[in-house]
């Protein structure tokens, strides 16, 4: 619930401060955005499973963002386009973490049904 609430108020106050970021910064802020959703949506599949860390997120968190806004400053420097990598590999992961995600939230009602059938007995099956 507390996922939920946070993403509210962050949409919320997106819409409402009208922060624009400067042309030649929207490369470093879209590679190190991308690798914060990753993240996020990492933390959230970890969570489901029920092995979230709190430290692995943060580290994962900002250490992402870093690096691809590294790539991205890295690659300006040298005239090469490297933030393509970062692009690649976050824009993979967080398609992977979504389908995780998307799985263990579909099968987890499909075993919570077969464990409830399990354990309730057939009202029909059962002696009187």
């Amino acid at each position: 619930m507390m996922e939920l609430t946070g993403l509210v108020l962050g949409l919320v106050l997106g819409f409402l401060v009208p922060w624009h970021i400067p042309a030649q910064f929207s490369l470093y802020a879209a590679a190190g955005l991308l690798a914060a959703l990753d993240s996020a949506l990492g933390g959230f599949n970890a969570r489901l499973k029920g092995n979230f860390k709190l430290g692995i997120f943060l580290s994962g968190f900002f250490g992402n963002a870093l690096i691809a806004v590294f790539l991205t400053w890295l690659g300006e420097r040298m005239g090469l386009p490297l933030y393509l990598a970062a692009v690649v590999v976050f824009g993979t992961r967080l398609f992977q973490n979504f389908g995780e995600i998307r799985r263990e939230l579909l099968t987890s009602r499909q075993k919570g049904d077969k464990i409830e059938q399990d354990i309730v007995p057939d009202r029909e099956n059962s002696p009187q």
